[in-house]
Order: structure tokens, then sequence, then C-alpha cells
């Protein structure tokens, strides 16, 4: 006992959350093994020197939440199987907590999307201005089921140089409904699905919904593993790949264009299609990467396309497109049509004139110009503090990195979130991008995307005192 309890005794007068945190703790940590019996209730108390009461209100509050089980006329003991099943709300509602009371002393790394500072208010402005004397009332109440004619045409002249005709373009609310629209039209009930392990927790969560038979498949520095993917694709058969191709989401892995024909060439041998999400795309900072999508390589028509302006742009325009191929054009259209008739009218032709006008290619430019100082300087603040703490891969791009705690560090990244959060520094545990959550809880995310370098070094100087503590 005296291994578990001696941080407690002698702190005075003990109240039973705080010797209830002190075991989650333990059993977080796996200091208390799942399934191992925790002392009777008459000898923790006179360890503790509280009352009875106090261990009874701890236990029971324990197995609430999931943390003890009982065994009549045995005692209580550990349980560790269900930590992660309600973290997911928690996390959730720790954000929506914060966003509501406007508190702003938060270190906040969990953004996924460009600081609203830097969007151009004007010239945005300007052009929905412009939009409203063009086209009237027309601008708010004409709705075009497929997406606005104009937005089409700019996207597949300025994006994709005509070699995609405007008539394949479908507008989407975003990225995430491009992949349930996707989801909705093409995946039944135990269709095999392969992910990227670990992958972006909204799309796993469309997969779920959908009750496909999820497939994860490790990543290497430069994609998947191809010889566990082949292997998966002999044994099953696949209906579809789903694939972050630059900045992939959580790692930040971008694929090498060698990676991406073999992985084409695999679709068309076993019959199955590449979904991809063409995420961050735009924040190439590292001049090696070089911008191929599979959908550009594609010579099968085997490539499901989805890219986000959302995300790059502002998250509260919600506006991406989709390129089906020919076999699921018109189920996917019907899909999108079905789930919410049309996107926005006026945002898409304010983003089709924004794009026209060249301001779009402007204001990525001066993304990058940002970013790419920012992101530099984190790799630095990260060098200089976690040394052999913490492993991180350098992505060249994108808005965020991604850690494996060393195994030497007595800390998941639930219990790191908690304690960060305490500090006010807000991070996104790696539990949330794997379909078997205890896989992820050696790994965080951290976006840097939201804070100055004086934010981001303190941030990360708090977390170094975390783990420091752990070590």
């Amino acid at each position: 006992m005296d291994k578990y309890f001696l941080k407690l005794d002698g702190e005075g007068i003990i109240k039973y959350k705080v010797i209830e945190k002190h075991i989650k703790n333990l059993i977080d940590c796996n200091k208390i093994k799942d399934g191992e019996k925790l002392p009777s209730i008459r000898n923790l108390a006179s360890f503790l020197k509280v009352n009875n009461v106090t261990i009874i209100n701890t236990y029971k509050k324990l197995e609430s939440e999931g943390y003890a089980f009982q065994k009549i006329g045995s005692g209580t003991y550990a349980k560790r199987r269900d930590i992660n099943k309600n973290f997911r709300r928690e996390y959730s509602n720790v954000l929506k907590k914060i966003a509501n009371s406007g508190n702003n002393d938060y270190l906040d790394f969990t953004d996924e999307s460009p600081n609203g500072d830097f969007f151009p208010i004007k010239s945005f402005k300007n052009v929905i201005d412009e939009v409203l004397d063009r086209d009237g009332a027309a601008a708010l109440t004409y709705q075009e089921a497929l997406g606005y004619d104009g937005l089409r045409e700019s996207i597949s002249s300025v994006f994709w140089n005509n070699k995609i005709n405007s008539e394949d373009i479908l507008i989407v609310s975003g990225a995430q409904q491009g992949i349930d629209v996707v989801s909705k039209a093409i995946v039944n009930t135990n269709d095999g699905i392969v992910l990227e392990k670990p992958t972006y927790s909204g799309a796993l969560s469309v997969f779920k919904w959908r009750r496909a038979d999820i497939f994860e498949v490790p990543m290497d520095k430069d994609g998947i593993d191809i010889n566990i993917f082949e292997k998966i694709l002999k044994k099953n058969n696949i209906k579809c790949f789903y694939t972050m191709s630059y900045f992939q989401n959580p790692t930040g892995v971008s694929y090498s264009i060698e990676k991406k024909r073999q992985i084409l060439n695999l679709a068309q041998i076993y019959d199955f299609y590449i979904i991809e999400d063409d995420y961050l795309s735009e924040l190439i900072y590292d001049k090696r990467i070089k911008y191929n999508s599979f959908k550009s390589l594609d010579l099968n028509d085997r490539v499901i396309y989805i890219k986000s302006f959302s995300k790059i742009f502002l998250p509260g325009i919600r506006i991406g497109y989709l390129v089906p191929p020919k076999k699921f054009k018109d189920s996917i259209q019907n899909s999108k049509i079905n789930t919410d008739i049309s996107t926005s009218s006026l945002m898409q032709r304010a983003l089709d004139l924004y794009i026209r006008k060249g301001l779009w290619r402007n204001y990525i430019s001066k993304l990058n110009l940002i970013y790419s100082k920012r992101y530099e300087y984190t790799k630095s603040c990260l060098k200089k503090y976690f040394k052999n703490k913490i492993k991180f891969n350098e992505p060249g791009g994108g808005l965020h990195f991604y850690f494996k705690i060393s195994d030497s560090i007595n800390i998941n990244c639930l219990r790191l979130f908690r304690i960060a959060r305490e500090k006010n520094v807000l991070i996104t545990p790696g539990t949330l991008f794997y379909k078997n959550p205890k896989e992820g809880q050696k790994y965080f995310r951290l976006g840097f995307s939201q804070l100055g370098d004086e934010e981001i070094e303190e941030g990360i100087r708090i977390l170094y005192d975390i783990v420091s503590d752990t070590y």
C-alpha cells in the first residue's frame, strides 16, 4: 500500500476527490494493473487517516467513471479497459466549455486550421459586396444542387488546368461532409474499408457509423506500409482505401509519388477505390516535397477526390468539393442532394470571384510565409526542450506535429492532457486517432496555428516540465 498511497499520507485532511484523482492516475499510467484488487475500505481509510465513508465515496465514484468494479464479497478491483470509452466526449466538452466561456488564458495547441486573424476580411467583404451588386437576390435565393456553376468552372480552370470537367465537380460543405456523402453513397454494412493507422478521427467515426469492416495499415515515413496493405488486399474484399495524401492528420506524413503509384496500381489489381482527402497541401514549406495528388496520377478513374476550402480559408465558410469516378458520379450526387440540397449560394459565388481575381493565390502565399516561419520556430523549441524524451517527425508543411512519448516516461496522453489542461495548455491526445484507442496512449498532436512565438515556447516548456516530473 505504501508504494501507491505514500504521497497522500500526511497531507492533512484528505477529501475523497483527492484520493479518487490519485487512484485514476495510478490506473492510467498502469501502476495499478487492470483487474488488480484495490485496498479494502477499512485498510485504506486507516492508512490515510480518513473515515470509511470517504473511501466508500471514492470507490463509488471510480466505479461510475469506469475505473473500478466490485465483486460481491471480494472487494473493489481496478478497471483499465474502458478508460478511453468516454474520453472523446470529455475532450469535446472541454473545448466547447472553454470556447463558450471566452477564456483566452489557454495555450491552445488543438486547432487544425489557420488563425482567423490572418483572414482577409476587407478584401472578402469587398468581394461579397460585388457579388450582391452583380447578382442581387439571386445570390441569396438561387439554389444549385450540385454547386454554383461559376465556382465549379473556376475550380476546373485554376486548380486543374481544365483537366477535370466542371460538370464532374460537386460542391460540398467541407471535407467532413464530403467523406460523409461518399460513405453514404458507396459504403454498406460489412464492406471492407482500409484506413491509415492512425487516422483522422472524423473519418474513423463516419466509417464506424456505416458499420464497415475496418482494417488499419500503419504509417511509414512516406505513406502506409505497402507490404501490410497488400496482405490485407489479398485476404479480404476491400471496397475503399481512405487516405490523407499530404501532412496526414495526425502523423504529418506526406506520400511519396512512388508510393502513390504503387497504391494506384494495387487499386486496379484488387478492384478498390481510393478516397483522397487532400488536406492542407497548400502549406508546403520543404521544397523537396512536390505536389502530385493521387487524383492527378489516376489513369484508371480509381480516385474519389475531396478538397476543403474551409480548412485553409476559414472554418466558418463551409465549402469544399469532390470529384467522383464516373462509376459513382450519380450515386454520390444523389447522396449530396439527399443530405442538404445545396451549400450556401452567396459563399460559393463570393469564393468563385475571390479565386478568379487572384486573391486566393495571394492569400495562400501570405499563409505560407507566416506559417513556414512559425513551423521552424516550433520545431526549434521542440528540439531545445524535449531532446530524447519525445520523438517527432518533421512534416515539412501543414499546421501540426505528432509525438511519441518515450516508453521510459511514465505518463500516457490522457494523463498528459488532463495535467496540461490544469496548467492552461491544451493538446490533442493520440487515442482519438485509433480504432483501438489503447494503441494511441503514447501519442499526442500539437498544432501551432493559433499561437505566437512566445506562447508556443511557453506551452512547450510547460509540457516539458510535466513530462520531466514523470521521467
